[in-house]
């Protein structure tokens, strides 16, 4: 690969890895892991976020190693630059329609959520790393976005076994600092207004991923033609047209009030 394809290779990966933080499994451990609930178990905060840290970076090698796996087959049928150049684009298409749930196109993803009794059960290196692993490594609990999968699929294209593994690792070490977002929650009200200014942040979050991916498909496209690329940036400037064009009639709309219930004006 390109150094231009290396970076934006890298680019989905740690964007992968940042947009599943707003997973229930992320979200559950920005609620669990903090200061204020490390306290209340009589624990030390920077102790367990450490472990975590470490687990997930690991869960993410455990991933890199299966993509290890994927590039070596890779290498071994020695694809072309065509070929992986358009197996990436449509792979990046496919992620991003699914992200954004194109004509009602979603990939298969699973709902499966960390054992939170693990916290009343285990040491904190326990459950630190073991919640770290099963997060970082992408694929044991909930699948927040497509780019989750995109990044496998372009790891493997890399058909270097060696630079998968990092990738993976580079995967699970992002998922794992994402902990340490919440190191200043020290008190309830902290909390409530870390989640609220965190869920604020969501919409942008799904953005820019979309955009990194379409990104990633104008990179490769580029390898096919120096022209490819626009066409690309067409699609989605058309498509984003026509997105804020539907919103822009949802808000205009008249509200039509609701029709009264039976029996309202008489008290029944």
């Amino acid at each position: 690969m390109h150094t231009i394809e290396l970076i934006a290779v890298t680019a989905v990966v740690v964007t992968a890895a940042v947009r599943s933080t707003w997973s229930p499994c992320g979200r559950s451990m920005l609620a669990s892991i903090t200061p204020l609930a490390e306290r209340g178990r009589g624990h030390r905060y920077g102790i367990t976020a450490a472990w975590f840290v470490v687990g997930a970076t690991l869960g993410g090698a455990t991933l890199g190693a299966a993509m290890a796996v994927l590039a070596a087959g890779v290498a071994a049928v020695s694809l072309g630059p065509t070929v992986v150049a358009a197996v990436a684009i449509g792979a990046c298409v496919a992620a991003a329609a699914s992200d954004e749930r194109l004509a009602g196109f979603s990939l298969p993803v699973h709902h499966r959520q960390v054992n939170e009794r693990w916290l009343d059960q285990f040491r904190p290196w326990a459950y630190g790393a073991g919640f770290g692993w099963q997060i970082g490594n992408g694929l044991s609990t909930y699948i927040m976005t497509a780019a989750v999968y995109l990044g496998i699929v372009l790891g493997a294209l890399t058909a270097e076994p060696v630079l998968a593994v990092l990738l993976g690792a580079l995967f699970g070490l992002v998922r794992g600092l994402g902990v340490l977002l919440g190191r200043r929650i020290a008190s309830t009200t902290d909390l409530q207004a870390f989640h609220r200014r965190f869920d604020a942040l969501e919409p942008a979050a799904q953005l820019g991923t979309v955009l990194v991916v379409v990104a990633a498909a104008a990179v490769f496209a580029w390898v096919l033609s120096p022209w490819a690329p626009l066409a690309v940036v067409a699609t989605v400037l058309a498509a984003s047209a026509r997105r804020v064009a539907a919103v822009r009639v949802r808000r205009t709309e008249p509200v039509r009030p609701s029709a009264p219930r039976l029996g309202a004006e008489t008290g029944a």
